[in-house]
């Protein structure tokens, strides 16, 4: 079977593969731990072998593959160590993005955030409070920070390197959550203290909202 590579202006076919085998990596189509053919992909994709070192290239820079010599590539394998330590990191570098974007984040971006909080209410699975779905990008609360932080090493540590794979986590950990409507509440206590241009308050509710995440993970796991 072989897949579309037709790519738009500006967008290369390694580009099309990167994002095609990145959502399917994340969403649990590929699974983990699972080795990658090259041959098999190439063909797949149709495209060079080449091309194809270039995407799977780019998704080891992403967290999501694991190159090694003479084996080649697999899907990261996920565990609870790990997705715990992720969680501190973040802790610490999303509350330093949040001081940053009460400093840095325009009326327009404040405003643009209150609305995607507005579209994330009419969600019926945060309406019921099993779970806070969120899309991608610039559709992602936390995205959304980091990226108005303004700090580029930030967000190339927060929206490139480690992104889609805290996304693999909450698919395939599972996304619902007890703390659906609280969260969404946090949600809200931020971006005022970031429209107040308050810092110092605005890194610490980033700091508590997602310590008490990683709080509720580590609560569901040690009940398994």
């Amino acid at each position: 079977m072989q897949i579309s590579t037709t790519t738009s202006p500006g967008i290369t076919r390694a580009d099309t593969v990167f994002t095609d085998l990145r959502q399917r990596i994340v969403e649990g189509d590929i699974l983990t731990g699972s080795k990658l053919s090259e041959p098999e992909l190439a063909k797949y994709y149709d495209i060079s072998r080449s091309t194809l070192r270039d995407a799977l290239s780019r998704l080891e820079g992403s967290g999501l593959l694991q190159r090694k010599a003479n084996i080649g590539y697999r899907v990261v394998t996920l565990s609870t160590e790990q997705l715990l330590e992720i969680f501190r990191v973040r802790e610490s570098l999303e509350g330093m993005a949040c001081r940053l974007a009460a400093q840095n984040m325009t009326s327009k971006q404040i405003e643009d955030l209150k609305h995607l909080l507005e579209v994330h209410n009419q969600y019926e699975s945060l309406q019921q409070g099993e779970a806070y779905i969120q899309e991608e990008g610039d559709l992602d609360f936390h995205f959304c920070i980091v990226m108005g932080s303004g700090n580029k090493l930030l967000i190339r540590l927060l929206c490139e390197e480690l992104y889609f794979l805290v996304r693999m986590y909450r698919y395939q950990f599972g996304m619902a959550s007890p703390r659906a409507k609280r969260a969404f509440s946090e949600h809200h206590h931020i971006i005022q203290a970031i429209e107040d241009q308050d810092g110092e308050l605005a890194e610490i509710l980033m700091r508590r909202h997602i310590s008490a995440s990683r709080k509720n993970v580590e609560k569901r796991m040690n009940t398994l």
